[in-house]
Protein backbone atom coordinates (compact mmCIF):
# COMPACT_ATOMS: atom_id res chain seq x y z
CA UNK A 1 0.00 0.00 0.00
CA UNK A 2 2.68 2.01 0.64
CA UNK A 3 4.16 2.02 -2.90
CA UNK A 4 0.88 2.42 -4.28
CA UNK A 5 0.74 5.63 -2.17
CA UNK A 6 3.97 6.77 -3.71
CA UNK A 7 3.11 6.14 -7.02
CA UNK A 8 -0.12 8.16 -6.45
CA UNK A 9 2.16 10.86 -4.79
CA UNK A 10 4.39 11.17 -7.85
CA UNK A 11 1.56 11.15 -10.85
CA UNK A 12 0.39 14.18 -9.38
CA UNK A 13 3.66 15.97 -8.68
CA UNK A 14 3.78 19.13 -11.11
CA UNK A 15 6.00 19.36 -13.79
CA UNK A 16 8.65 21.73 -13.27
CA UNK A 17 8.31 25.17 -15.82
CA UNK A 18 9.53 24.95 -19.52
CA UNK A 19 12.04 26.86 -19.84
CA UNK A 20 11.12 30.67 -20.77
CA UNK A 21 11.54 31.95 -23.97
CA UNK A 22 13.16 34.88 -25.02
CA UNK A 23 12.92 37.87 -27.74
CA UNK A 24 14.17 40.91 -29.30
CA UNK A 25 12.67 44.46 -27.64
CA UNK A 26 11.97 42.52 -23.99
CA UNK A 27 9.29 40.60 -25.18
CA UNK A 28 9.10 36.81 -24.22
CA UNK A 29 6.40 34.11 -24.18
CA UNK A 30 4.21 34.07 -20.48
CA UNK A 31 1.98 31.58 -21.80
CA UNK A 32 1.41 28.67 -19.45
CA UNK A 33 4.25 26.02 -19.08
CA UNK A 34 1.86 22.68 -20.11
CA UNK A 35 1.06 24.24 -23.86
CA UNK A 36 2.36 23.40 -26.77
CA UNK A 37 4.25 25.82 -29.12
CA UNK A 38 2.46 26.57 -32.82
CA UNK A 39 4.62 26.32 -35.18
CA UNK A 40 6.02 29.80 -36.16
CA UNK A 41 4.79 31.35 -33.30
CA UNK A 42 5.50 31.28 -29.54
CA UNK A 43 1.99 31.34 -28.23
CA UNK A 44 0.56 27.87 -27.03
CA UNK A 45 -2.36 27.03 -29.61
CA UNK A 46 -6.31 28.13 -28.68
CA UNK A 47 -8.33 25.62 -27.38
CA UNK A 48 -11.25 25.03 -29.08
CA UNK A 49 -13.98 26.11 -27.03
CA UNK A 50 -16.63 23.69 -25.90
CA UNK A 51 -19.26 24.30 -28.03
CA UNK A 52 -16.59 23.98 -31.24
CA UNK A 53 -18.44 21.88 -33.79
CA UNK A 54 -17.84 21.14 -37.89
CA UNK A 55 -22.11 21.47 -38.68
CA UNK A 56 -22.71 25.01 -36.49
CA UNK A 57 -19.26 26.67 -37.75
CA UNK A 58 -20.61 25.80 -41.07
CA UNK A 59 -23.89 27.38 -40.26
CA UNK A 60 -22.69 30.61 -39.18
CA UNK A 61 -19.91 30.93 -41.75
CA UNK A 62 -23.08 30.78 -44.73
CA UNK A 63 -25.12 33.52 -41.90
CA UNK A 64 -21.45 35.60 -42.20
CA UNK A 65 -21.17 35.21 -46.20
CA UNK A 66 -24.62 35.82 -46.68
CA UNK A 67 -24.17 39.17 -44.30
CA UNK A 68 -20.79 40.09 -46.04
CA UNK A 69 -22.28 39.77 -49.61
CA UNK A 70 -25.50 41.71 -48.74
CA UNK A 71 -24.66 44.54 -45.73
CA UNK A 72 -21.35 45.02 -46.83
CA UNK A 73 -22.41 46.10 -50.14
CA UNK A 74 -23.12 49.58 -48.45
CA UNK A 75 -19.59 49.81 -47.65
CA UNK A 76 -18.39 49.59 -51.42
CA UNK A 77 -21.81 51.84 -52.16
CA UNK A 78 -20.14 54.50 -49.52
CA UNK A 79 -16.80 54.54 -50.27
CA UNK A 80 -17.61 55.40 -54.12
CA UNK A 81 -19.70 57.76 -54.02
CA UNK A 82 -18.52 59.24 -50.54
CA UNK A 83 -15.71 61.07 -51.54
CA UNK A 84 -17.69 62.52 -54.22
CA UNK A 85 -20.50 63.77 -52.61
CA UNK A 86 -18.50 64.95 -49.73
CA UNK A 87 -16.41 67.00 -52.73
CA UNK A 88 -19.50 68.20 -54.02
CA UNK A 89 -20.70 69.80 -50.22
CA UNK A 90 -16.86 70.58 -48.98
CA UNK A 91 -16.18 74.36 -48.19
CA UNK A 92 -12.63 73.19 -49.62
CA UNK A 93 -11.73 70.70 -52.25
CA UNK A 94 -9.07 69.32 -49.44
CA UNK A 95 -11.93 68.11 -47.40
CA UNK A 96 -13.28 65.93 -49.53
CA UNK A 97 -12.41 62.84 -48.49
CA UNK A 98 -12.76 63.99 -44.64
CA UNK A 99 -16.49 62.26 -44.57
CA UNK A 100 -14.83 59.19 -44.90
CA UNK A 101 -12.25 59.40 -42.59
CA UNK A 102 -15.31 59.73 -40.26
CA UNK A 103 -16.34 56.79 -40.98
CA UNK A 104 -13.25 55.18 -40.60
CA UNK A 105 -13.26 57.31 -37.14
CA UNK A 106 -16.51 56.25 -36.14
CA UNK A 107 -15.01 52.53 -36.44
CA UNK A 108 -12.02 53.15 -33.91
CA UNK A 109 -14.16 55.04 -31.77
CA UNK A 110 -16.84 52.06 -31.23
CA UNK A 111 -14.47 48.82 -32.29
CA UNK A 112 -13.37 48.41 -28.07
CA UNK A 113 -16.79 48.99 -27.18
CA UNK A 114 -18.60 47.11 -29.55
CA UNK A 115 -16.43 43.79 -29.20
CA UNK A 116 -16.98 44.33 -25.10
CA UNK A 117 -20.82 44.27 -25.90
CA UNK A 118 -20.73 41.46 -28.02
CA UNK A 119 -18.44 40.01 -25.15
CA UNK A 120 -21.19 40.29 -22.56
CA UNK A 121 -24.52 40.17 -25.13
CA UNK A 122 -23.59 37.87 -27.81
CA UNK A 123 -22.26 38.47 -31.45
CA UNK A 124 -26.32 38.25 -32.61
CA UNK A 125 -26.77 41.70 -30.29
CA UNK A 126 -23.78 43.43 -31.56
CA UNK A 127 -24.23 42.55 -34.93
CA UNK A 128 -27.75 43.55 -34.96
CA UNK A 129 -27.43 46.78 -33.08
CA UNK A 130 -24.77 47.99 -35.76
CA UNK A 131 -26.89 47.35 -38.68
CA UNK A 132 -29.52 50.03 -36.95
CA UNK A 133 -26.30 52.12 -36.51
CA UNK A 134 -25.76 52.07 -40.59
CA UNK A 135 -29.45 52.50 -41.55
CA UNK A 136 -28.96 55.92 -38.89
CA UNK A 137 -26.45 56.59 -40.64
CA UNK A 138 -27.34 56.37 -44.59
CA UNK A 139 -30.66 58.51 -43.16
CA UNK A 140 -28.42 61.31 -41.65
CA UNK A 141 -25.88 61.57 -44.71
CA UNK A 142 -29.31 61.27 -47.11
CA UNK A 143 -30.49 64.53 -45.02
CA UNK A 144 -27.47 66.18 -45.71
CA UNK A 145 -27.28 65.74 -48.88
CA UNK A 146 -30.87 67.28 -48.90
CA UNK A 147 -30.29 70.07 -47.26
CA UNK A 148 -26.80 70.49 -48.59
CA UNK A 149 -24.56 70.55 -45.25
CA UNK A 150 -21.61 69.44 -45.34
CA UNK A 151 -21.46 68.98 -40.97
CA UNK A 152 -24.70 67.13 -41.22
CA UNK A 153 -22.91 64.78 -44.01
CA UNK A 154 -20.06 64.25 -41.25
CA UNK A 155 -22.31 62.91 -38.76
CA UNK A 156 -24.24 60.58 -40.56
CA UNK A 157 -20.24 59.11 -41.62
CA UNK A 158 -19.85 58.86 -38.19
CA UNK A 159 -22.60 56.32 -37.18
CA UNK A 160 -22.16 54.87 -40.50
CA UNK A 161 -18.31 53.75 -39.20
CA UNK A 162 -19.78 51.87 -36.20
CA UNK A 163 -21.23 49.42 -39.04
CA UNK A 164 -18.34 49.20 -40.74
CA UNK A 165 -16.43 48.20 -37.17
CA UNK A 166 -19.28 45.66 -37.06
CA UNK A 167 -18.44 44.42 -40.40
CA UNK A 168 -14.69 43.74 -38.78
CA UNK A 169 -15.94 41.59 -36.25
CA UNK A 170 -17.25 39.01 -38.85
CA UNK A 171 -13.93 37.60 -39.70
CA UNK A 172 -13.37 36.98 -35.97
CA UNK A 173 -17.16 35.02 -35.00
CA UNK A 174 -16.26 32.91 -38.18
CA UNK A 175 -13.90 30.91 -36.09
CA UNK A 176 -15.79 31.66 -32.64
CA UNK A 177 -17.70 28.08 -33.10
CA UNK A 178 -14.65 26.48 -35.47
CA UNK A 179 -12.33 23.68 -34.37
CA UNK A 180 -8.75 24.69 -35.18
CA UNK A 181 -8.16 23.48 -38.70
CA UNK A 182 -11.33 24.98 -40.16
CA UNK A 183 -10.57 28.57 -38.84
CA UNK A 184 -8.21 30.05 -41.22
CA UNK A 185 -10.51 28.79 -43.82
CA UNK A 186 -13.76 29.64 -41.93
CA UNK A 187 -12.23 33.17 -41.81
CA UNK A 188 -11.20 33.12 -45.85
CA UNK A 189 -15.11 31.62 -46.59
CA UNK A 190 -16.24 34.78 -44.90
CA UNK A 191 -14.58 37.39 -46.77
CA UNK A 192 -14.84 35.85 -49.74
CA UNK A 193 -18.75 37.21 -49.15
CA UNK A 194 -17.60 39.89 -49.99
CA UNK A 195 -17.36 39.36 -53.39
CA UNK A 196 -20.80 39.04 -54.13
CA UNK A 197 -20.97 42.58 -52.43
CA UNK A 198 -18.02 44.32 -54.70
CA UNK A 199 -20.78 43.37 -57.68
CA UNK A 200 -24.40 44.51 -55.86
CA UNK A 201 -22.41 47.65 -54.61
CA UNK A 202 -20.72 49.44 -57.73
CA UNK A 203 -24.22 48.14 -59.55
CA UNK A 204 -26.40 50.07 -57.35
CA UNK A 205 -23.93 52.90 -57.43
CA UNK A 206 -25.41 52.92 -61.32
CA UNK A 207 -28.78 52.71 -61.01
CA UNK A 208 -29.11 55.54 -57.30
CA UNK A 209 -26.41 57.81 -57.71
CA UNK A 210 -28.29 60.11 -60.49
CA UNK A 211 -31.38 58.31 -59.87
CA UNK A 212 -32.85 61.58 -58.35
CA UNK A 213 -32.67 65.30 -58.19
CA UNK A 214 -29.76 65.48 -55.74
CA UNK A 215 -27.18 63.44 -56.96
CA UNK A 216 -26.54 60.04 -54.47
CA UNK A 217 -29.28 60.80 -52.65
CA UNK A 218 -30.68 57.56 -53.70
CA UNK A 219 -27.82 55.79 -53.12
CA UNK A 220 -27.72 56.65 -49.21
CA UNK A 221 -31.08 55.65 -49.41
CA UNK A 222 -30.76 52.25 -50.60
CA UNK A 223 -27.98 51.56 -48.15
CA UNK A 224 -30.79 52.31 -45.64
CA UNK A 225 -32.79 49.16 -47.35
CA UNK A 226 -29.37 46.95 -47.44
CA UNK A 227 -29.24 47.27 -43.20
CA UNK A 228 -32.97 46.66 -42.37
CA UNK A 229 -31.76 43.04 -43.58
CA UNK A 230 -29.81 42.75 -41.33
CA UNK A 231 -31.80 41.34 -38.20
CA UNK A 232 -33.11 38.74 -40.10
CA UNK A 233 -29.90 37.17 -41.26
CA UNK A 234 -28.08 37.39 -37.81
CA UNK A 235 -31.63 35.74 -35.99
CA UNK A 236 -29.81 32.60 -37.57
CA UNK A 237 -26.37 32.80 -36.17
CA UNK A 238 -25.71 30.36 -33.75
CA UNK A 239 -22.98 31.70 -31.08
CA UNK A 240 -23.08 30.99 -28.06
CA UNK A 241 -22.01 33.87 -25.59
CA UNK A 242 -18.85 33.29 -23.47
CA UNK A 243 -19.69 33.29 -19.92
CA UNK A 244 -18.19 35.80 -17.93
CA UNK A 245 -15.16 34.73 -15.90
CA UNK A 246 -14.23 36.34 -12.50
CA UNK A 247 -12.09 39.17 -12.82
CA UNK A 248 -8.32 37.85 -12.51
CA UNK A 249 -9.28 34.39 -12.57
CA UNK A 250 -7.23 31.44 -14.91
CA UNK A 251 -10.50 31.25 -16.71
CA UNK A 252 -10.28 35.09 -17.30
CA UNK A 253 -7.61 34.79 -19.63
CA UNK A 254 -4.20 36.63 -19.92
CA UNK A 255 -4.10 40.45 -19.11
CA UNK A 256 -4.34 42.91 -22.09
CA UNK A 257 -0.43 44.02 -21.08
CA UNK A 258 0.87 40.31 -21.37
CA UNK A 259 -1.18 39.81 -24.55
CA UNK A 260 0.41 42.58 -26.00
CA UNK A 261 4.17 41.60 -24.85
CA UNK A 262 3.70 38.35 -27.41
CA UNK A 263 5.70 38.88 -30.73
CA UNK A 264 3.13 37.26 -32.78
CA UNK A 265 0.21 39.78 -31.77
CA UNK A 266 2.36 42.92 -32.24
CA UNK A 267 3.45 41.50 -36.04
CA UNK A 268 0.04 40.63 -37.23
CA UNK A 269 -1.43 44.14 -35.70
CA UNK A 270 1.11 45.68 -37.64
CA UNK A 271 0.92 44.30 -40.66
CA UNK A 272 -3.05 44.27 -40.91
CA UNK A 273 -2.81 48.18 -40.02
CA UNK A 274 -0.70 48.82 -42.51
CA UNK A 275 -2.62 46.59 -45.17
CA UNK A 276 -5.45 47.73 -44.40
CA UNK A 277 -4.74 51.71 -44.12
CA UNK A 278 -2.86 52.15 -47.27
CA UNK A 279 -5.54 49.90 -48.83
CA UNK A 280 -8.01 52.88 -47.74
CA UNK A 281 -5.38 55.22 -48.46
CA UNK A 282 -5.82 54.60 -52.42
CA UNK A 283 -9.22 53.28 -52.80
CA UNK A 284 -10.19 56.45 -50.90
CA UNK A 285 -8.51 58.57 -53.60
CA UNK A 286 -9.40 56.60 -56.80
CA UNK A 287 -12.78 57.88 -57.62
CA UNK A 288 -10.93 61.95 -57.55
CA UNK A 289 -8.48 60.63 -59.56
CA UNK A 290 -10.18 58.74 -61.89
CA UNK A 291 -12.75 61.49 -62.88
CA UNK A 292 -10.26 64.52 -62.47
CA UNK A 293 -8.14 62.00 -65.29
CA UNK A 294 -10.77 62.88 -67.78
CA UNK A 295 -13.30 59.43 -67.16
CA UNK A 296 -16.22 59.36 -65.62
CA UNK A 297 -18.29 58.24 -62.45
CA UNK A 298 -19.42 54.93 -64.09
CA UNK A 299 -15.92 54.62 -65.12
CA UNK A 300 -14.76 54.84 -61.12
CA UNK A 301 -17.65 53.05 -60.15
CA UNK A 302 -16.58 50.42 -62.54
CA UNK A 303 -12.60 50.16 -61.39
CA UNK A 304 -13.75 50.47 -57.68
CA UNK A 305 -16.03 47.50 -58.04
CA UNK A 306 -12.33 45.14 -59.84
CA UNK A 307 -10.73 45.98 -56.54
CA UNK A 308 -13.67 44.82 -54.51
CA UNK A 309 -13.67 41.70 -56.47
CA UNK A 310 -10.07 41.50 -56.27
CA UNK A 311 -10.33 42.21 -52.41
CA UNK A 312 -12.03 38.88 -51.54
CA UNK A 313 -12.09 36.53 -55.38
CA UNK A 314 -9.04 35.37 -54.10
CA UNK A 315 -10.26 34.41 -50.57
CA UNK A 316 -11.67 31.39 -51.96
CA UNK A 317 -7.91 29.60 -52.01
CA UNK A 318 -6.33 32.37 -49.01
CA UNK A 319 -7.21 29.80 -46.42
CA UNK A 320 -6.07 27.03 -48.19
CA UNK A 321 -2.84 28.95 -48.95
CA UNK A 322 -2.20 29.75 -45.40
CA UNK A 323 -2.74 25.95 -44.33
CA UNK A 324 -0.44 25.04 -46.99
CA UNK A 325 2.89 27.46 -47.00
CA UNK A 326 1.85 29.31 -43.33
CA UNK A 327 0.35 32.69 -41.86
CA UNK A 328 3.59 34.96 -42.06
CA UNK A 329 4.59 33.81 -45.62
CA UNK A 330 0.91 34.56 -47.15
CA UNK A 331 0.87 38.24 -44.66
CA UNK A 332 4.86 38.74 -46.92
CA UNK A 333 3.46 37.95 -50.10
CA UNK A 334 0.66 40.21 -49.56
CA UNK A 335 2.93 43.32 -48.81
CA UNK A 336 4.76 42.65 -52.05
CA UNK A 337 1.86 42.81 -54.22
CA UNK A 338 0.38 45.82 -52.19
CA UNK A 339 4.38 47.48 -53.36
CA UNK A 340 3.63 46.30 -57.10
CA UNK A 341 0.26 48.14 -56.78
CA UNK A 342 2.14 51.13 -56.06
CA UNK A 343 4.38 50.74 -58.86
CA UNK A 344 1.84 50.13 -61.76
CA UNK A 345 0.09 53.27 -60.56
CA UNK A 346 2.66 55.15 -60.39
CA UNK A 347 3.83 54.55 -63.98
CA UNK A 348 0.18 56.60 -65.55
CA UNK A 349 -3.06 57.39 -65.45
CA UNK A 350 -4.85 55.59 -68.24
CA UNK A 351 -7.58 53.63 -67.30
CA UNK A 352 -6.10 50.36 -67.73
CA UNK A 353 -3.14 51.29 -65.16
CA UNK A 354 -5.74 52.30 -62.93
CA UNK A 355 -7.60 49.03 -63.22
CA UNK A 356 -4.22 46.82 -62.65
CA UNK A 357 -3.03 48.60 -59.62
CA UNK A 358 -6.78 48.73 -58.32
CA UNK A 359 -6.70 44.76 -58.61
CA UNK A 360 -3.27 44.20 -57.54
CA UNK A 361 -4.25 46.55 -54.36
CA UNK A 362 -7.21 44.34 -53.24
CA UNK A 363 -5.23 41.04 -53.85
CA UNK A 364 -2.39 42.61 -51.81
CA UNK A 365 -4.69 43.39 -48.99
CA UNK A 366 -6.08 40.11 -48.94
CA UNK A 367 -3.40 38.15 -48.39
CA UNK A 368 -1.76 40.90 -45.91
CA UNK A 369 -5.39 41.24 -43.90
CA UNK A 370 -6.48 37.50 -43.81
CA UNK A 371 -2.89 36.09 -42.79
CA UNK A 372 -2.51 38.50 -40.26
CA UNK A 373 -6.23 38.16 -38.84
CA UNK A 374 -5.51 34.18 -39.05
CA UNK A 375 -1.90 35.30 -37.22
CA UNK A 376 -3.93 37.20 -34.29
CA UNK A 377 -7.28 34.44 -34.19
CA UNK A 378 -4.22 31.32 -33.29
CA UNK A 379 -2.93 33.49 -30.33
CA UNK A 380 -5.90 34.42 -28.09
CA UNK A 381 -8.40 32.11 -26.34
CA UNK A 382 -11.63 32.29 -26.66
CA UNK A 383 -12.14 34.21 -22.95
CA UNK A 384 -9.74 36.98 -24.44
CA UNK A 385 -11.19 37.65 -27.55
CA UNK A 386 -13.35 40.34 -26.10
CA UNK A 387 -10.53 42.70 -25.17
CA UNK A 388 -7.78 41.35 -27.91
CA UNK A 389 -10.17 41.67 -30.56
CA UNK A 390 -11.31 44.96 -29.50
CA UNK A 391 -8.12 46.51 -29.55
CA UNK A 392 -6.79 45.14 -32.47
CA UNK A 393 -9.48 46.44 -34.64
CA UNK A 394 -9.12 49.75 -32.67
CA UNK A 395 -5.02 49.78 -33.56
CA UNK A 396 -5.92 48.71 -37.47
CA UNK A 397 -9.02 50.97 -37.63
CA UNK A 398 -7.16 53.56 -36.31
CA UNK A 399 -4.26 53.33 -39.11
CA UNK A 400 -6.84 53.47 -41.58
CA UNK A 401 -8.48 56.51 -40.04
CA UNK A 402 -5.21 58.52 -40.23
CA UNK A 403 -4.55 57.35 -43.87
CA UNK A 404 -8.14 58.39 -44.94
CA UNK A 405 -7.78 61.44 -43.29
CA UNK A 406 -4.41 61.97 -45.44
CA UNK A 407 -5.93 60.53 -48.45
CA UNK A 408 -7.68 63.47 -49.75
CA UNK A 409 -4.94 65.81 -48.63
CA UNK A 410 -2.44 64.03 -50.54
CA UNK A 411 -4.56 63.98 -53.60
CA UNK A 412 -5.86 67.36 -53.88
CA UNK A 413 -3.64 69.40 -51.84
CA UNK A 414 0.07 68.00 -52.41
CA UNK A 415 0.88 68.91 -56.10
CA UNK A 416 -0.55 71.23 -58.97
CA UNK A 417 -2.21 68.39 -60.18
CA UNK A 418 -4.64 65.37 -60.14
CA UNK A 419 -1.54 63.33 -61.73
CA UNK A 420 0.86 64.59 -59.42
CA UNK A 421 -1.83 64.02 -55.96
CA UNK A 422 -1.83 60.63 -57.16
CA UNK A 423 1.79 60.13 -57.20
CA UNK A 424 1.91 61.90 -53.85
CA UNK A 425 -0.85 59.15 -51.92
CA UNK A 426 1.17 56.03 -53.69
CA UNK A 427 4.69 57.23 -52.67
CA UNK A 428 2.83 57.09 -49.40
CA UNK A 429 2.82 53.83 -49.16
CA UNK A 430 6.76 53.24 -49.33
CA UNK A 431 7.74 53.79 -45.69
CA UNK A 432 4.66 51.38 -43.98
CA UNK A 433 5.50 48.65 -46.60
CA UNK A 434 9.05 48.59 -45.22
CA UNK A 435 8.09 48.86 -41.71
CA UNK A 436 5.76 45.97 -41.93
CA UNK A 437 8.18 43.78 -44.30
CA UNK A 438 10.64 44.95 -41.29
CA UNK A 439 8.59 43.58 -38.42
CA UNK A 440 7.37 40.43 -39.98
CA UNK A 441 11.16 39.53 -40.90
CA UNK A 442 12.14 40.13 -37.45
CA UNK A 443 8.99 37.49 -36.38
CA UNK A 444 10.52 35.10 -38.15
CA UNK A 445 14.21 35.16 -37.93
CA UNK A 446 13.50 36.05 -34.15
CA UNK A 447 16.16 34.11 -31.66
CA UNK A 448 13.77 31.57 -29.95
CA UNK A 449 15.48 30.99 -26.89
CA UNK A 450 17.65 32.60 -24.35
Amino acid sequence: MARAGEASDQSIRPLPPAPRTRYAFGMSDTSPPDSAAVPGSALPPAAPPPYASMPRARRNVAVLVAAQAVLGAQMSMIFTVGGLAGQSLAPNPCFATLPLSLIVLGSVLSATRLSRFMQAYGRRAGFTLATGSGALGAAISAAALWHGSFALFMLGALFTGVYMSAQGFYRFAATDTAPPEFQAKAISYVMAGGLAAAIIGPQLVKITSQAMVVPFFATYLAVIVLNLAGPLLFSFLDIPRTPPAPKGSVAAGRPLKVLLRQPVIVVAMICATVSYALMNLVMTSTPLAVVGCGFDQNHAADIVGAHVLAMYLPSFFTGHLIARFGKEVIVGLGLVILAASGLVALSGVELEQFFLALVLLGVGWNFGFIGSTAMLASAHKPEERGTLQGVNDFVVFGGVFLASLSSGGLMNCSGGSVEAGWQAVNLAMVPFLVAAGGALIWLVLRPREA
